[in-house]
Protein backbone atom coordinates (compact mmCIF):
# COMPACT_ATOMS: atom_id res chain seq x y z
CA UNK A 1 0.00 0.00 0.00
CA UNK A 2 2.58 2.33 0.68
CA UNK A 3 4.59 1.64 -2.42
CA UNK A 4 1.32 2.15 -4.02
CA UNK A 5 0.77 5.27 -2.23
CA UNK A 6 4.49 6.89 -3.49
CA UNK A 7 3.63 5.98 -6.90
CA UNK A 8 0.46 8.15 -6.82
CA UNK A 9 2.17 11.20 -5.39
CA UNK A 10 4.91 10.97 -8.03
CA UNK A 11 2.15 10.32 -10.77
CA UNK A 12 0.33 14.01 -9.28
CA UNK A 13 3.79 15.70 -8.78
CA UNK A 14 4.27 14.92 -12.51
CA UNK A 15 0.90 15.93 -13.79
CA UNK A 16 1.58 19.24 -11.82
CA UNK A 17 5.06 19.49 -13.61
CA UNK A 18 3.57 19.53 -16.71
CA UNK A 19 0.68 21.62 -16.30
CA UNK A 20 3.05 24.26 -15.26
CA UNK A 21 4.99 23.62 -18.46
CA UNK A 22 1.98 23.78 -20.54
CA UNK A 23 1.37 27.31 -18.51
CA UNK A 24 4.26 28.45 -19.49
CA UNK A 25 4.29 27.38 -23.01
CA UNK A 26 0.75 28.80 -23.29
CA UNK A 27 1.96 31.78 -21.34
CA UNK A 28 5.51 32.26 -24.14
CA UNK A 29 2.68 31.50 -27.08
CA UNK A 30 0.53 34.70 -25.62
CA UNK A 31 3.80 36.96 -25.53
CA UNK A 32 4.86 35.79 -28.90
CA UNK A 33 1.36 36.31 -30.72
CA UNK A 34 -1.27 38.17 -30.66
CA UNK A 35 -4.21 37.81 -27.91
CA UNK A 36 -6.89 35.62 -29.79
CA UNK A 37 -10.81 35.78 -28.80
CA UNK A 38 -12.74 32.20 -28.09
CA UNK A 39 -13.79 32.19 -31.93
CA UNK A 40 -10.91 33.85 -33.21
CA UNK A 41 -8.79 30.45 -31.95
CA UNK A 42 -11.78 28.16 -33.33
CA UNK A 43 -10.64 29.15 -36.54
CA UNK A 44 -6.96 29.81 -36.51
CA UNK A 45 -5.68 27.20 -33.93
CA UNK A 46 -8.30 24.71 -34.76
CA UNK A 47 -8.58 25.19 -38.05
CA UNK A 48 -12.61 25.79 -38.00
CA UNK A 49 -14.52 28.01 -40.65
CA UNK A 50 -16.84 31.09 -39.93
CA UNK A 51 -20.18 30.80 -41.92
CA UNK A 52 -20.24 31.85 -44.83
CA UNK A 53 -21.57 35.52 -45.88
CA UNK A 54 -20.71 36.12 -42.19
CA UNK A 55 -17.02 37.59 -42.30
CA UNK A 56 -16.37 41.05 -41.83
CA UNK A 57 -14.10 40.98 -45.47
CA UNK A 58 -16.21 39.03 -47.74
CA UNK A 59 -17.68 42.22 -49.57
CA UNK A 60 -14.70 44.67 -48.71
CA UNK A 61 -13.55 46.61 -50.82
CA UNK A 62 -11.07 49.39 -49.11
CA UNK A 63 -7.53 49.53 -50.53
CA UNK A 64 -4.53 48.34 -48.47
CA UNK A 65 -3.42 45.31 -46.69
CA UNK A 66 -4.39 42.08 -45.06
CA UNK A 67 -2.50 41.02 -42.16
CA UNK A 68 -2.93 37.49 -40.25
CA UNK A 69 -4.62 38.11 -37.23
CA UNK A 70 -2.76 36.12 -35.25
CA UNK A 71 1.19 37.58 -35.72
CA UNK A 72 0.28 40.58 -37.80
CA UNK A 73 2.49 39.07 -40.74
CA UNK A 74 1.19 41.02 -44.07
CA UNK A 75 -0.91 38.17 -46.45
CA UNK A 76 -2.64 40.19 -49.20
CA UNK A 77 -3.04 42.94 -51.04
CA UNK A 78 -6.58 44.61 -52.01
CA UNK A 79 -5.81 44.85 -55.26
CA UNK A 80 -5.34 41.02 -55.72
CA UNK A 81 -8.71 40.53 -53.73
CA UNK A 82 -12.18 39.97 -56.11
CA UNK A 83 -15.55 38.80 -55.77
CA UNK A 84 -16.35 34.77 -55.79
CA UNK A 85 -20.10 34.49 -54.55
CA UNK A 86 -18.95 31.93 -52.37
CA UNK A 87 -19.36 33.54 -49.05
CA UNK A 88 -15.96 34.13 -48.05
CA UNK A 89 -13.12 36.84 -49.15
CA UNK A 90 -11.15 35.60 -52.16
CA UNK A 91 -7.72 36.49 -53.44
CA UNK A 92 -6.18 35.26 -56.61
CA UNK A 93 -2.76 36.15 -55.35
CA UNK A 94 -0.73 36.13 -52.00
CA UNK A 95 2.47 38.36 -51.11
CA UNK A 96 5.32 36.13 -52.12
CA UNK A 97 6.82 34.24 -49.67
CA UNK A 98 3.48 34.58 -47.04
CA UNK A 99 1.01 31.94 -47.02
CA UNK A 100 2.08 28.02 -47.30
CA UNK A 101 -0.12 25.16 -48.87
CA UNK A 102 -0.60 22.34 -46.78
CA UNK A 103 -2.52 19.25 -48.97
CA UNK A 104 -5.42 17.84 -46.66
CA UNK A 105 -4.80 14.23 -45.88
CA UNK A 106 -7.64 13.08 -48.17
CA UNK A 107 -6.34 14.75 -51.08
CA UNK A 108 -8.95 16.46 -51.90
CA UNK A 109 -8.39 20.22 -50.88
CA UNK A 110 -5.08 22.40 -50.04
CA UNK A 111 -5.04 24.03 -46.78
CA UNK A 112 -3.90 27.65 -46.82
CA UNK A 113 -1.62 28.88 -43.64
CA UNK A 114 0.19 32.03 -42.78
CA UNK A 115 3.80 30.70 -43.79
CA UNK A 116 4.53 32.87 -40.17
CA UNK A 117 2.97 31.60 -37.49
CA UNK A 118 0.86 28.61 -39.25
CA UNK A 119 -2.17 30.26 -38.16
CA UNK A 120 -4.83 28.44 -40.41
CA UNK A 121 -6.30 31.18 -42.89
CA UNK A 122 -8.64 28.56 -45.03
CA UNK A 123 -7.90 26.73 -48.80
CA UNK A 124 -6.96 27.45 -52.17
CA UNK A 125 -8.30 26.40 -55.44
CA UNK A 126 -7.23 26.32 -59.00
CA UNK A 127 -8.76 25.79 -62.72
CA UNK A 128 -12.05 27.73 -61.67
CA UNK A 129 -11.58 30.94 -63.92
CA UNK A 130 -12.72 33.38 -61.87
CA UNK A 131 -9.70 35.31 -63.11
CA UNK A 132 -6.60 35.50 -65.13
CA UNK A 133 -4.77 34.24 -62.59
CA UNK A 134 -6.88 31.21 -62.50
CA UNK A 135 -6.58 30.94 -58.38
CA UNK A 136 -8.93 31.63 -55.87
CA UNK A 137 -7.86 31.50 -52.02
CA UNK A 138 -10.55 30.86 -49.71
CA UNK A 139 -10.07 32.99 -46.58
CA UNK A 140 -11.93 33.13 -43.64
CA UNK A 141 -12.12 37.00 -42.93
CA UNK A 142 -11.81 36.14 -38.56
CA UNK A 143 -7.98 35.03 -39.63
CA UNK A 144 -7.17 38.64 -40.86
CA UNK A 145 -6.67 42.06 -39.62
CA UNK A 146 -6.95 45.02 -42.21
CA UNK A 147 -4.34 48.12 -42.71
CA UNK A 148 -5.65 50.78 -44.81
CA UNK A 149 -3.82 51.97 -47.35
CA UNK A 150 -1.10 54.64 -46.56
CA UNK A 151 -1.35 53.64 -42.92
CA UNK A 152 2.47 52.00 -41.53
CA UNK A 153 2.05 48.34 -41.02
CA UNK A 154 2.04 46.99 -37.61
CA UNK A 155 5.55 45.37 -36.10
CA UNK A 156 5.37 41.59 -36.06
CA UNK A 157 5.29 40.75 -32.22
CA UNK A 158 8.54 40.76 -30.64
CA UNK A 159 9.53 43.80 -32.78
CA UNK A 160 10.24 42.02 -35.90
CA UNK A 161 10.02 44.50 -38.74
CA UNK A 162 6.58 43.16 -40.68
CA UNK A 163 7.87 42.82 -44.04
CA UNK A 164 7.63 40.02 -46.81
CA UNK A 165 9.94 38.53 -48.73
CA UNK A 166 10.78 40.21 -52.43
CA UNK A 167 10.57 37.43 -55.10
CA UNK A 168 10.76 37.07 -58.51
CA UNK A 169 8.96 34.19 -60.80
CA UNK A 170 10.23 32.16 -63.40
CA UNK A 171 9.07 29.74 -65.64
CA UNK A 172 9.93 26.66 -67.14
CA UNK A 173 8.25 23.51 -69.26
CA UNK A 174 10.11 20.31 -68.67
CA UNK A 175 7.58 17.33 -69.66
CA UNK A 176 5.13 16.79 -67.42
CA UNK A 177 4.87 19.14 -64.91
CA UNK A 178 4.03 16.91 -61.74
CA UNK A 179 7.98 16.45 -61.88
CA UNK A 180 9.74 19.87 -62.63
CA UNK A 181 7.37 20.55 -59.65
CA UNK A 182 8.55 18.07 -57.15
CA UNK A 183 12.61 19.15 -58.23
CA UNK A 184 11.69 22.52 -57.84
CA UNK A 185 9.71 23.41 -54.85
CA UNK A 186 13.06 21.17 -53.03
CA UNK A 187 15.08 23.88 -54.30
CA UNK A 188 17.17 26.06 -52.25
CA UNK A 189 15.41 29.67 -52.45
CA UNK A 190 12.06 28.78 -54.06
CA UNK A 191 8.81 29.72 -52.33
CA UNK A 192 6.23 28.18 -54.52
CA UNK A 193 6.35 25.78 -57.89
CA UNK A 194 3.04 25.93 -59.77
CA UNK A 195 1.90 23.56 -62.18
CA UNK A 196 -0.24 25.22 -65.12
CA UNK A 197 -0.10 26.10 -68.89
CA UNK A 198 1.92 29.06 -71.12
CA UNK A 199 2.13 29.22 -74.38
CA UNK A 200 -0.92 28.77 -75.81
CA UNK A 201 -3.92 31.21 -77.92
CA UNK A 202 -6.98 30.25 -75.80
CA UNK A 203 -7.86 31.71 -71.94
CA UNK A 204 -8.32 29.46 -69.27
CA UNK A 205 -7.15 26.09 -71.07
CA UNK A 206 -8.36 23.14 -69.16
CA UNK A 207 -6.16 19.79 -68.87
CA UNK A 208 -8.10 18.20 -71.59
CA UNK A 209 -7.69 20.82 -73.79
CA UNK A 210 -4.12 20.67 -73.54
CA UNK A 211 -3.84 16.89 -74.19
CA UNK A 212 -5.64 17.68 -77.41
CA UNK A 213 -2.41 19.34 -78.52
CA UNK A 214 -4.43 21.89 -80.22
CA UNK A 215 -3.99 24.71 -77.82
CA UNK A 216 -0.64 25.75 -77.92
CA UNK A 217 -0.29 25.72 -74.06
CA UNK A 218 3.03 23.57 -72.74
CA UNK A 219 2.86 22.06 -69.46
CA UNK A 220 4.54 24.94 -67.10
CA UNK A 221 5.79 25.34 -63.54
CA UNK A 222 6.05 28.91 -62.36
CA UNK A 223 8.57 28.97 -59.68
CA UNK A 224 8.63 31.64 -56.99
CA UNK A 225 12.23 32.83 -55.91
CA UNK A 226 13.72 34.80 -53.53
CA UNK A 227 16.42 36.48 -55.27
CA UNK A 228 18.54 36.76 -52.09
CA UNK A 229 18.34 33.04 -51.64
CA UNK A 230 19.33 31.50 -55.10
CA UNK A 231 19.35 33.10 -58.80
CA UNK A 232 17.47 32.30 -62.14
CA UNK A 233 21.00 31.17 -63.68
CA UNK A 234 20.89 28.68 -60.54
CA UNK A 235 17.28 27.91 -61.69
CA UNK A 236 17.53 27.56 -65.21
CA UNK A 237 20.75 25.46 -64.51
CA UNK A 238 18.59 23.01 -62.46
CA UNK A 239 15.83 23.11 -65.03
CA UNK A 240 18.27 21.01 -67.69
CA UNK A 241 19.21 18.40 -64.98
CA UNK A 242 15.84 17.28 -63.91
CA UNK A 243 14.85 16.66 -67.45
CA UNK A 244 16.37 15.58 -70.78
CA UNK A 245 16.84 19.10 -72.74
CA UNK A 246 17.92 17.01 -75.85
CA UNK A 247 14.30 15.29 -76.52
CA UNK A 248 12.57 16.87 -79.32
CA UNK A 249 9.14 15.32 -78.79
CA UNK A 250 8.38 14.99 -75.72
CA UNK A 251 10.00 14.31 -72.77
CA UNK A 252 10.02 10.62 -71.37
CA UNK A 253 7.24 8.66 -72.27
CA UNK A 254 5.16 11.27 -72.51
CA UNK A 255 5.07 12.97 -76.51
CA UNK A 256 3.53 15.43 -77.98
CA UNK A 257 4.10 19.52 -78.44
CA UNK A 258 2.59 20.16 -74.41
CA UNK A 259 5.44 17.93 -73.45
CA UNK A 260 8.41 20.00 -75.28
CA UNK A 261 11.27 21.70 -72.83
CA UNK A 262 10.88 25.22 -72.91
CA UNK A 263 12.28 28.41 -70.85
CA UNK A 264 10.28 31.62 -71.22
CA UNK A 265 11.51 34.59 -70.15
CA UNK A 266 10.31 38.05 -69.35
CA UNK A 267 13.53 39.92 -69.39
CA UNK A 268 16.50 40.43 -71.88
CA UNK A 269 18.92 39.35 -69.22
CA UNK A 270 16.94 35.96 -68.36
CA UNK A 271 16.84 35.05 -72.19
CA UNK A 272 20.64 35.91 -72.05
CA UNK A 273 21.21 33.60 -69.05
CA UNK A 274 18.89 30.67 -70.90
CA UNK A 275 21.45 30.86 -73.80
CA UNK A 276 24.41 31.03 -71.78
CA UNK A 277 23.61 27.42 -70.65
CA UNK A 278 22.32 26.04 -73.41
CA UNK A 279 26.00 27.34 -74.94
CA UNK A 280 27.71 25.73 -72.46
CA UNK A 281 25.52 21.96 -73.02
CA UNK A 282 26.22 22.31 -76.67
CA UNK A 283 29.71 22.84 -76.21
CA UNK A 284 29.80 19.77 -73.86
CA UNK A 285 28.46 17.34 -76.75
CA UNK A 286 24.41 17.66 -75.94
CA UNK A 287 22.03 18.50 -78.98
CA UNK A 288 19.68 20.93 -76.86
CA UNK A 289 16.21 20.95 -78.36
CA UNK A 290 15.38 24.09 -75.18
CA UNK A 291 13.27 26.37 -76.83
CA UNK A 292 13.69 29.87 -75.36
CA UNK A 293 10.75 32.16 -75.73
CA UNK A 294 9.00 35.15 -74.53
CA UNK A 295 6.74 35.06 -70.77
CA UNK A 296 2.78 34.98 -71.95
CA UNK A 297 0.33 34.64 -69.60
CA UNK A 298 0.19 31.36 -66.77
CA UNK A 299 -2.93 29.89 -66.30
CA UNK A 300 -2.69 27.56 -63.00
CA UNK A 301 -3.39 23.86 -63.39
CA UNK A 302 -6.26 22.48 -62.11
CA UNK A 303 -5.97 21.61 -58.29
CA UNK A 304 -5.44 17.56 -58.59
CA UNK A 305 -2.41 18.48 -60.71
CA UNK A 306 -0.81 20.64 -57.77
CA UNK A 307 1.85 18.68 -55.39
CA UNK A 308 0.88 16.10 -57.25
CA UNK A 309 3.85 13.16 -56.11
CA UNK A 310 3.05 14.71 -52.54
CA UNK A 311 -0.11 13.84 -52.58
CA UNK A 312 0.74 10.12 -54.37
CA UNK A 313 3.98 9.76 -51.62
CA UNK A 314 6.14 8.30 -54.85
CA UNK A 315 8.97 10.08 -56.87
CA UNK A 316 8.58 11.13 -60.41
CA UNK A 317 8.53 8.20 -63.13
CA UNK A 318 9.90 10.51 -65.81
CA UNK A 319 12.11 13.06 -64.16
CA UNK A 320 15.58 12.36 -62.81
CA UNK A 321 18.26 14.70 -61.75
CA UNK A 322 21.62 14.67 -63.81
CA UNK A 323 24.87 16.40 -63.49
CA UNK A 324 25.42 18.30 -67.05
CA UNK A 325 27.14 21.73 -65.36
Amino acid sequence: MKIIGKKIILLLWAGLLLTSACQAQSGDDQMKYNKLTADEERVILHKGTERPFTGEYTDYEAKGTYLCKRCDAPLYRSEDKFHSGCGWPSFDDEIPGAVKRIPDADGQRVEIVCASCGGHLGHVFTGEGFTDKNTRHCVNSISMKFVPAGQELPALPGGEKSAAVKTAKAWFAGGCFWGVEHYFEKAEGVAAAVSGYMGGHIKNPTYQQVCTGKTGHYETVQVTYDPAQTSYEALARLFFEIHDPTQSDGQGPDLGDQYLSVIFYATPEEKVAAEKLINILKEKGYKVATKVIPASTFWAAEEYHQDYYAHKGKPPYCHFYTKRF
